[in-house]
């Protein structure tokens, strides 16, 4: 039986820096824990000004979590302390995982017009696999299904499964779904999801409306009154949108096309411990990682001394 999921919470992702210098848009961190269990963090960079980006994030270290990067326009250089060195260029993704630690640096190019845009997204890791061995994943555009539908709703599928297609990336612990949809004007897009699971959009382009119900005052709006008058029940650009439980999705557009990013995930239900670049379940446990980057010891696989 279909339950289809309602809006629980919408919010707009903010300004913020980050790196070295690298303006983005935060669109949920810390101060949503425990919100999108398992999720953590996403960021949102996109800029046509080679001077908002390209001092990048220089070395730097992680542990306990794993980071996805996925670029829309651009390239990002990269390398870690396991020796891996490469670039992630338009339509690419990194899923790292950064188990018991890794440090890396993620330096952004941009295109030749200087266009640069993409994503970023932390996932937990459960306390069981918070020291795991390190991985890492490059998954170039064209391993990346994208597959159409009947009614011309285009879907990237990075992690999942839409249609019996399956996304490259598979074997996550909190059994993540990641996809880039892409909805015509006037169509609606039925989508399963998995009861239980944390389910989130966040539009990239466009508008549309997130549930049949179209109702602009049966939610939360982050950063709004209630009483605005003015509110509408299209969600547009830079809008995430957090849904309550159930089993479907029902999404739909009116005279302007809609994409978005569409990512679940078990929640894993632990404590979570942050500071930095480092997620861990106790503050003891994040006492240590700090000691231990500190000593040299961080590095439980690989090593490396950063410039």
């Amino acid at each position: 039986m279909s339950k289809i999921r309602k809006i629980r919470k919408v919010f707009n992702s903010r300004p913020t820096l980050e790196g070295a210098g690298v303006h983005l848009k935060r669109v949920f961190g810390y101060q949503h824990v425990p919100q999108l269990d398992p999720f953590l963090l996403l960021d949102d960079f996109h800029s046509n000004n080679p001077d908002e980006y390209i001092k990048g994030f220089p070395w730097h270290p992680h542990r306990g979590i794993e980071t996805i990067t996925y670029v829309l326009y651009g390239k990002v250089e990269h390398g870690d302390s396991m020796g891996n060195k490469g670039v992630i260029s338009s339509g690419d993704v990194q899923w790292m995982t950064a188990g018991s630690g890794i440090i890396h640096q993620e330096m952004p190019k941009g295109r030749e017009d200087g266009l640069l845009w993409g994503f970023q997204l932390w996932d937990n890791l459960p306390a069981s696999h918070k020291m795991m061995e390190p991985r890492y994943r490059d998954v170039q555009h064209h391993q990346i299904p994208e597959i159409r539908l009947n009614n011309n709703v285009t879907v990237k599928i990075i992690c999942g499964e839409v249609n019996r297609a399956r996304g490259p990336v598979q074997d996550i612990v909190t059994d993540p779904e990641y996809l880039d949809v892409s909805v015509p004007p006037d169509t609606m897009f039925i989508h399963r999801v998995q009861e239980g699971y944390t389910v989130f959009a966040y539009v990239i382009e466009g508008r549309g409306y997130f549930e049949p119900e179209r109702d602009p005052y049966g939610y939360e709006v982050e950063g709004r009154n209630y009483f605005d008058f003015k509110r509408d029940c299209l969600i547009g650009a830079e809008s995430l949108v957090i849904f309550d439980d159930g089993n479907e999705l029902s999404i739909s557009t009116g005279e302007e096309g809609l994409r978005f990013l569409l990512i679940s995930g078990k929640p894993i239900r632990e404590p979570v411990a942050w500071y930095g670049p480092i997620v861990m379940n106790t503050q003891e446990e994040l006492r240590i990682a700090f000691e231990e980057y500190q000593s040299g010891t961080f590095l439980k696989h690989g090593s490396m001394n950063p410039d």
